[in-house]
């Protein structure tokens, strides 16, 4: 197997560009390091991870749902791994972890449906985008939409220089093996 031209970026090679993203999100996670081979994307990246990902108006759980989905439709292993354990802190049941493979009940159905909408169709339907504006909120469907572009980007990132699951995260797959894998 040929060597990514692009794997995670050590401390000892960080560019001094983006020093502070280091020790900030940005040195925590393999994909930042993967991404940091281009400093000025990654600098200009930060601010909008910051709402896509933290200060997003579907809150923790449903933003979870929506990472979830989107990193089994693009076939990131990293993406996945790395969202069931974010899922798992937050209380999610391994019911419903397993249930976002396939179509689950209520919101997170509408959710799935709305991901797999975009993935396909690369929009959301009147019909649908009024049903999830009247579930979740008009600002809630349109970080949606924001939220599976992101991870599409970063998904193709991950995936094009196969960027490895961070170690922690593969300690606690080794645990849950199954729920960790893409392909259950």
């Amino acid at each position: 197997m040929t060597p990514s031209p692009c794997p995670p970026i050590a401390d000892a090679d960080w560019p001094h560009e983006v020093a502070e993203l280091r020790e900030d999100f940005a040195g925590a996670l393999n994909v930042y390091r993967t991404m940091a081979h281009h400093p000025a994307l990654l600098n200009a990246w930060a601010p909008l991870r910051q709402h896509v990902v933290k200060e997003n108006a579907l809150g923790p759980e449903l933003t979870e749902v929506v990472i979830l989905r989107a990193g089994l439709r693009m076939g990131s292993r990293y993406e996945w791994a790395h969202h069931v354990s974010r899922a798992l802190a937050l209380g999610f049941t391994t019911a419903r972890i397993e249930a976002i493979r396939t179509r689950p009940e209520g919101v997170d159905g509408l959710i799935v449906d709305a991901v797999d909408a975009l993935f396909d169709q690369r929009m959301l339907s009147p019909e649908q985008e009024a049903e999830l504006a009247d579930a979740i909120g008009r600002k809630a469907v349109i970080d949606l939409i924001a939220m599976v572009g992101f991870y599409s980007v970063l998904g193709y990132l991950l995936k094009t220089y196969d960027t490895p699951v961070d170690d922690n995260i593969q300690k606690e797959a080794q645990k849950m093996p199954t729920l960790f894998s893409l392909t259950s």
